[in-house]
């Protein structure tokens, strides 16, 4: 009976584990499902109680720093700034006119507006061109390359 118990209450925290979301109900759920196996021994409750305490000073020890870890490395977001383009090479996919009228570039596969840096300078489709400065959306280019 007291193994049943155990399991009830390591359904119970698994559950509570998606409204905390810090692995420490998680850890609890794992030291309760060991304890349901150390009950099924049919072992004395004052031996169940230790063996939830073992088991969960060891699963909140030992394996949920190396989850928090695993899982909260990925959730990272790295962040942007358009002065990571400047410097970048980039293909013309659609004329930069001398009257500066803005045309389109692909730096590293994405497109953006550009413009020349140097009034009267065009560059046609298929150009290679050098980013000098991001302004806005707009890329402000040149023929560096």
């Amino acid at each position: 009976m007291g193994a049943v118990i155990w399991l009830i209450g390591a359904a119970v925290l698994a559950v509570g584990e998606f409204v905390v979301m810090d692995f420490t109900l998680l850890m609890l759920a794992v030291a309760a499902l060991g304890t349901a196996g150390v009950a099924a021994f049919d072992v004395s409750v004052w031996l169940e109680v230790v063996a939830f305490g073992a088991f969960s000073a060891a699963s909140v020890l030992f394996i949920r720093p190396i989850l928090r870890r695993r899982f909260l490395a990925q959730g990272e977001a790295t962040e942007f700034t358009s002065k990571e383009l400047e410097g970048r090479s980039a293909e013309v996919l659609s004329p930069v006119s001398p009257d500066n009228t803005v045309g389109q570039v692909s730096i590293d596969g994405d497109i953006w507006s550009a413009r020349a840096a140097h009034p009267g300078d065009s560059f046609t489709t298929g150009d290679r061109v050098q980013v000098v400065s991001i302004e806005g959306t707009t890329a402000v280019v040149w023929k560096g390359v």
